[in-house]
């Protein structure tokens, strides 16, 4: 009898991702639009400028990669959520307080799961912007409205407990004969399928009264992908293009300015959330239909990762507004000040015994070549400022309220796992690569 081959997390990861892709294609066909021109400019920047192109990652992996977005409202969906996630090799990764976004808060604290090892990112560099309700807000909820959207939210089930049994066999076993597999599949994508069950008209509206999220995310009774993104090599070009074939984008594309030098941490843009038909249940019980605006198509480009250093310096760069002058025009400028990440590889053949284990001097001998490390999470203000662009009210938020205390120790203890830190990921990385180049050069270490 033949022995019944493993799907292993990173395929179960990449399956994954393509499924949600079909579906969000199905659901919000202008997504597919945004897929054929992304891909369109990647084609064409790869014949321009060559194999510079590819610094930040080869074009299979930037055609392939996908980063979505989900909202749970409460801790035991996120739990829920991590155990899926795991399941295809995706953890925990930064915590995101949207509360504290300038200008636009959110009522919402997030985590991204993504893969966290070089190799399972190169296999596929899926990752999913989850973000979590926070009802126990008082600058968004008083406590009748948190007792009324708690009441509302333990009622729901968003994942099967026979998907949930499957994920925890996955991950226990390092993957799903292939039959558990394609049902572990089929129940993954379609748990985040937009539901036709009709939503409560004036429950919603309450909601979107707070905030437009919050409406998302509890005024219904299941949750859903709110975009799925694709990676451009030229999110300018991408931008006009999409303007130019009549798609409403957002007013601007958030992140770092557009500039000379290096590409650092990560730009987006999004086509503006569609109106989408969907059925309201009346407060005299009939249901009609109805219509809402809270999905969009986001693109991003991504750059290098900076150092806690590095992030710094871009963040007062961009409050000064001296970004153009602040920051760095040259990689070597990056990596001499530490302000970045790279890992190195050593190029032994250039002979002899290094006289000196500096790592600058070594790069400038050319004993060691840098490779910048490309930035894998999120930024805040970013995220906020996609979703509040893509809002249909701009709600409201009442600062001198009190707020509730949230961050990455309490997230793990929530989803029972380590919340990785993006920095010491990178970091990790960089020392790996440096201790190899080390044993390769002759050299005790390399500092």
């Amino acid at each position: 009898m033949t022995q019944q081959a493993t799907v292993p997390p990173h395929e179960l990861r990449a399956r994954f991702a393509r499924g949600l892709s079909e579906l969000y294609g199905r659901e919000v066909p202008a997504y597919t639009t945004l897929v054929d021109v992304s891909q369109q400019v990647n084609t064409e920047v790869l014949a321009e400028r060559g194999s510079a192109a590819e610094r930040l990652g080869d074009i299979a992996r930037v055609t392939a990669e996908r980063h979505g977005a989900i909202r749970v409202g409460t801790p035991e969906e996120l739990a829920q959520v991590a155990r899926v996630f795991g399941a295809v090799g995706m953890y925990p990764t930064g915590f995101y307080d949207l509360r504290e976004a300038a200008p636009s808060p959110v009522p919402v604290v997030s985590t991204a799961f993504r893969p966290v090892d070089k190799e399972e990112l190169a296999r596929n560099p899926f990752r999913v912007f989850t973000s979590l309700l926070v009802p126990e807000d008082r600058r968004f909820f008083d406590a009748e409205l948190e007792a009324k959207l708690k009441e509302f939210l333990s009622a729901r089930r968003l994942f099967p407990e026979e998907l949930l049994e499957l994920a925890d066999r996955a991950e226990s076993d390092g993957g799903l004969g292939e039959p558990a597999a394609e049902r572990f599949l089929e129940l993954a994508t379609g748990a985040f399928a937009l539901s036709g069950e009709p939503v409560d008209r004036a429950w919603y509206a309450t909601l979107e009264q707070v905030s437009s999220v919050a409406a998302d995310i509890g005024g219904v009774g299941s949750t859903h992908i709110n975009h799925l993104t694709p990676r451009v090599l030229d999110i300018d070009a991408l931008y006009e293009r999409m303007r130019a074939r009549g798609v409403e984008m957002i007013d601007k594309i958030q992140g770092p300015p557009r500039r000379e030098g290096p590409d650092v941490l990560l730009r987006q843009t999004s086509f503006r959330a569609l109106s989408e038909p969907r059925r309201f249940r009346e407060a005299d019980g009939t249901v009609r239909e109805g219509a809402l605006r809270v999905r969009f198509g986001e693109v991003e480009a991504r750059g290098i990762a900076l150092t806690r250093a590095g992030r710094d310096l871009y963040d007062a760069a961009l409050a000064s507004g001296g970004y153009e002058e602040r920051m760095p025009r040259t990689e070597r400028e990056l990596l001499a000040r530490d302000l970045a990440f790279f890992t190195f590889r050593a190029v032994p053949e250039r002979g002899g015994t290094p006289s000196s284990g500096d790592l600058l001097t070594l790069v400038d001998e050319g004993r060691l070549v840098p490779e910048p490390i490309v930035y894998e999470d999120f930024l805040p203000r970013s995220a906020a400022g996609i979703f509040s662009s893509n809002l249909t009210g701009e709600g409201s938020m009442d600062a001198s309220r009190d707020t509730a205390a949230r961050d990455a120790a309490w997230l793990a203890e929530v989803v029972g796992r380590t919340v990785h830190d993006p920095y010491e990921l990178y970091a990790a990385q960089r020392e790996a690569s440096l201790r190899e180049a080390a044993a390769r050069l002759g050299l005790p270490r390399i500092g």
